[in-house]
């Protein structure tokens, strides 16, 4: 109960600090108003609740934020070269993953993480087989397809090990079978 008071509340600070950020100017009236809005869309439209099924791993998480920077920075510069250097565009293609991440929430968020990083983008999410189709922008070698699978792998390992361990695993009702 406490918990889910005080993510309502987060919800309720987030939004109306948003709302006076797109207002780009901080007045009595533009937070009460933010807040008039964030607490219509929280009571009027709620979000249904996602079951969290793992447990936060701090240190591996660190991990992998800094695992995300570095492919940000490294395929920025791929892009970037890409875009400038002489000759044909590269070969694209559509290449399929496989990802072994348990909980939907988790498979969302390392979906999210692979759309933020430059030279790819996932266009279909198979949930039930756990595959993910990604459009690439440079694949014309095996080095290339190499390193796209190698990075998805990277992500991924790091994603169960900072919510998925298996010690701290718990299957949420909803995916536990009644038989």
């Amino acid at each position: 109960m406490t918990r889910t008071v005080l993510l309502r509340a987060w919800v309720v600070c987030w939004l109306t600090l948003v709302w006076v950020l797109l207002w780009g100017n901080v007045s009595a009236a533009n937070v009460l108003g933010g807040v008039a809005v964030a607490l219509v869309i929280t009571l009027l439209l709620p979000l249904p609740q996602v079951p969290v099924e793992g447990k936060l791993h701090p240190l591996s998480l660190v991990r992998l934020v800094v695992l995300i920077a570095y492919y940000l920075v490294l395929s920025s510069v791929q892009v970037a070269w890409l875009a400038i250097k002489p000759g044909p565009p590269p070969h694209s293609a559509v290449l399929r993953a496989h990802v072994a991440i348990k909980s939907d929430l988790v498979l969302a968020l390392t979906v999210s993480v692979l759309n933020l990083i430059p030279g790819g983008i996932v266009l279909e999410i198979d949930q039930t087989r756990r595959l993910i189709y990604v459009h690439v922008i440079d694949a014309g070698t095996d080095k290339a397809v190499a390193r796209f699978y190698r990075q998805v792998a990277d992500i991924e390992r790091l994603m169960i090990a900072a919510f998925e361990k298996d010690v701290d695993w718990r299957p949420s009702a909803e995916r536990e079978d009644p038989a």
